[in-house]
């Protein structure tokens, strides 16, 4: 597990080669392992090709050429796979790729600046990924819209959240060891702040719990259709 390797000397600063645990024990004791398999916080974080095993949690991505979810028409289609960090770079890129640069007051030659802040992005995706229930067997989805773009998680907020709650900086983790290990992988803190975050640095964003679709969504609204 080279990726787990790299992971442990740079946290706690010595080779795993020279612990002197065995690896199968030291992943246990980390909550990462139960009876000699990674559970599913192991391998969406270190497996090699965490899809192999578990195959619905990824990120499905399409950006439309227009506003309907409906239309056969995209831009762009992409199944994202890989472990968590990587999983959540690639969703990254893609949203930055199908949204627009602005020149704003800069000059013509400068490449310009995001439409929206890339914290937006960091934090809805990052909520995504470590908040979503995966005791549903369905993909987080980024949907990219002409005037939108729709980040759907799996699962509602937990019964004793709600909207309001959010947005007064309460939290509730649903997976706790998924979230400790993705605060030291992911510009994650874990402190109920990131939407918080997210709504300061741009606020036309609603945030919808869908009790009945099992879903929580956030919708950004791109700049033009303000």
């Amino acid at each position: 597990m080279p990726y787990f390797e790299a992971f442990f000397e740079q946290q706690f600063g010595e080779q795993l080669a020279l612990h002197n645990q065995p690896l199968p024990q030291l992943l246990t004791n980390m909550n990462l392992m139960n009876q000699g398999h990674l559970n599913v916080a192991g391998s969406l974080l270190f497996a090699k090709v965490p899809h192999y095993a578990l195959p619905a949690f990824i990120i499905k991505a399409v950006a439309f050429v227009g506003n309907e979810i409906e239309d056969e028409r995209y831009i762009d289609s992409r199944d994202i796979t890989g472990k968590l960090a990587d999983v959540f770079q690639q969703a990254l890129g893609f949203i930055i790729a199908n949204t627009r640069a602005v020149q704003g007051a800069q000059g013509f030659n400068s490449p310009g600046q995001a439409e929206i802040p890339r914290i937006v992005w960091e934090e809805l995706v990052a909520n995504a990924l470590v908040h979503r229930d995966y005791f549903i067997s369905a993909p987080v989805r980024v949907l990219v819209f002409m005037d939108r773009v729709e980040i759907i998680s799996p699962g509602h907020l937990p019964n004793n959240l709600t909207i309001e709650n959010i947005k007064a900086g309460n939290s509730n983790m649903r997976n706790p060891i998924l979230a400790s290990f993705a605060a030291k992988l992911l510009p994650y803190r874990g402190l109920g702040s990131g939407l918080l975050r997210a709504l300061r640095a741009w606020p036309q964003i609603e945030l919808v719990d869908d009790r009945a679709g099992n879903l929580f969504k956030a919708i950004v609204v791109r700049p033009g259709v303000l």
